[in-house]
């Protein structure tokens, strides 16, 4: 089942993720973002995994974002094309 979950960022800003759903032989299923490896949650109904996968894919963020600010400064320039 193919679902799509907003994410709010830190500005408000709304970016919306396609979210995988699995249902678990045992009951319940698990979901993955595919565009953030690794992203993935489970719970026992479809609101609660929908819950779960948007806590995740926010804290996948901005763990990313943390990580390209510490990496090296960037230098922005302009250029003409």
């Amino acid at each position: 089942m193919l679902c799509k979950v907003n994410v709010v960022r830190r500005k408000k800003a709304l970016m919306k993720l396609k979210v995988v759903l699995h249902p678990e032989e045992e009951g319940g299923f698990w979901a993955e973002v595919p565009a953030l490896p690794g992203c993935v949650s489970e719970g026992d109904t479809v609101e609660e995994v929908l819950t779960n996968i948007r806590e995740a894919a926010e804290g996948w963020l901005i763990v990313a974002a943390e990580r390209v600010a510490a990496a090296a400064p960037a230098h922005i320039v302009e250029i003409e094309v």
